[in-house]
């Protein structure tokens, strides 16, 4: 065997995790899978220089049948067929992952990827923990002596686990000395130490499968699951997934990636901020019509974005697949009744947008939050678990109506700029810290919001947007001015040690990100190499 474990202290649970059977299925994985997952992220650079060029994105000619065919995914397995309500988040600490089992959702995304900072410790304790529940064995007792146990009195959620992207290292995994890809780590422990007890409790092994951004991506995924079934000796299409439609590249091909998934699809995701994160990075030169205004101004009533959440709904009902809404990122604040109550609201109306478009179910990030959602999907649904037969045959969308980002209004701002820097850092500091999602003004961020930000940033600099509310210019010398006095803002609010430890570090990448002549595909890739 030639895989090993390089550079990484001993972690909790390690000696249970890292076994030499489970390393050995990842290194298999690894050697017949990695090569193509290479050429993939490469042909995604191809597409980028090709869009620099001039190129606009369109629906695939060569896919049309697919398109226009009739055909339908398999029926969702009973664990999958009310999906009204999804709580997300990571699935380490074991504090935050016994919350959310006990939250009262239908499903829990356990998150491997955008709010989980992967950490060796988290990436093991994340796999630890998510054994320990299919077992129903996860407790945990805090220093201060509280116990946290699952509890017994209610439905817990179908665990759905999201992996690490396609595009994301892992470099305590080597395979003949190159780092392993983060995905096939994260999945390959996964459904080593799991499925079999899944399996048996109808739970499982089932997945959301992030940032994809081709029918060829899925197609590698695809293959990864029937491989695993075999190997592992599942039945054929016992693993599920629903894919998250959160690159643009990825809503021009949503029918493809279904089809692509075969036996193992069960459903699509509006994925909203990486989808905004998407249409920035993608579009990032392509013109002033492609500038997006201040992130707080484009809501999901934008044409643009109804064209996508529309196209996902009509494209999964046809397809008997769920369609999933996103992530209202709006959490209440205990200690603040008017806070929360507004949040309640906000969440409430965006909900209802959702039920009212034919979603199945959505997302919340926070427990108090799960009521919410679900009494807006249960006067919608009522006994019915979810609203498939909601056709939505008068929606037709056209590839303009998808690119039509001057559709949304709104104006880029001092404040959005302000905003964006201040997030960005905050963000990446409490990232270095080991934790991927954290609370930020009244929003529950993760690294969505961090790559929002700082891609509007240097976006904003190539245009040299004029600012609405100041007059100002977006340039260099601007962007350094506010970022070092939203820094010492921040400043405030943590103690020197953990200042000089997280933010220092995380306001020079995030002004080496946002200055760069060159733009960076993922804010997480770098930012890795910082990670203890």
């Amino acid at each position: 065997m030639t895989i090993e474990i390089a550079n990484a202290t001993d972690v909790e649970g390690g000696e249970e995790i890292l076994t030499r059977d489970s390393l050995a299925f990842v290194e298999e994985l690894h050697r017949r899978f990695d090569p193509r997952r290479r050429e993939l992220l490469a042909a995604r650079g191809g597409r980028r220089e090709r869009i620099a060029g001039g190129e606009r994105l369109d629906f695939l000619p060569e896919t049309r049948e697919v398109r226009e065919g009739d055909w339908r995914v398999p029926p969702a397995p009973e664990a999958l067929l009310d999906r009204r309500v999804e709580i997300t988040g990571p699935a380490s600490p074991a504090k935050m992952a016994i919350n959310a089992l006990n939250s009262g959702a239908r499903v829990w995304l356990a998150d491997l990827e955008d709010a989980s900072s992967p950490t060796w410790a988290n990436v093991v304790g994340s796999i630890r923990n998510l054994r320990d529940a299919a077992l129903g064995t996860l407790a945990f007792t805090s220093p201060e002596g509280k116990d946290y146990a699952l509890r017994d009195d209610i439905r817990r959620p179908t665990v759905v686990t999201r992996p690490r992207g396609w595009h994301l290292p892992e470099r305590h995994v080597l395979v003949d000395g190159e780092r392993g890809s983060g995905s096939l780590v994260d999945f390959g422990l996964h459904v080593f130490h799991t499925a079999a007890r899944l399996i048996d409790n109808g739970h499982g092994p089932f997945y959301y499968l992030p940032k994809l951004e081709s029918h060829l991506e899925a197609r590698l995924w695809n293959d990864v699951f029937a491989f695993t079934e075999g190997q592992l000796g599942l039945p054929a299409g016992s693993i599920r997934a629903t894919v998250l439609i959160e690159t643009v590249p990825a809503a021009f091909e949503m029918d493809e990636i279904l089809f692509e998934l075969r036996d193992h699809a069960s459903g699509l995701n509006a994925g909203r901020w990486d989808y905004l994160f998407s249409m920035i990075k993608l579009f990032r030169d392509a013109g002033p019509e492609f500038i997006v205004p201040d992130r707080a101004s484009v809501s999901m009533t934008a044409p643009f974005m109804r064209a996508y959440t529309e196209l996902l709904v009509k494209t999964c009902h046809r397809r008997g697949a769920a369609a999933m809404g996103g992530m209202a990122a709006f959490v209440p604040n205990r200690a603040d009744p008017e806070v929360t109550a507004a949040a309640f609201e906000k969440v409430r109306a965006d909900k209802a947008r959702e039920a009212s478009d034919g979603f199945d179910g959505s997302w919340v990030a926070h427990p108090d939050l799960v009521p919410v959602c679900r009494e807006v999907f249960d006067g919608v649904l009522g006994d019915r678990p979810n609203q498939f037969d909601r056709q939505r045959p008068e929606v037709e969308v056209t590839a303009r109506e998808l690119l039509d980002v001057a559709s949304a209004g709104g104006e880029v701002t001092e404040a959005g700029l302000r905003t964006n820097l201040s997030v960005g850092v905050a963000y990446t500091a409490v990232w270095l810290s080991g934790n991927g999602a954290v609370a930020l003004h009244n929003l529950m961020e993760d690294a969505a919001t961090a790559e929002i930000s700082r891609s509007q940033v240097w976006q904003q600099l190539q245009h040299r947007v004029v600012l609405a509310d100041t007059g100002r210019t977006m340039t260099p010398e601007l962007v350094r001015q506010v970022l070092a006095e939203e820094v010492e803002a921040l400043r405030t609010d943590v103690t020197p040690e953990r200042f000089a430890a997280y933010y220092e570090p995380a306001s020079r990448l995030i002004a080496e990100l946002c200055l760069s002549d060159d733009y960076v595909d993922f804010l997480t890739l770098p930012a890795y190499e910082l990670l203890e």
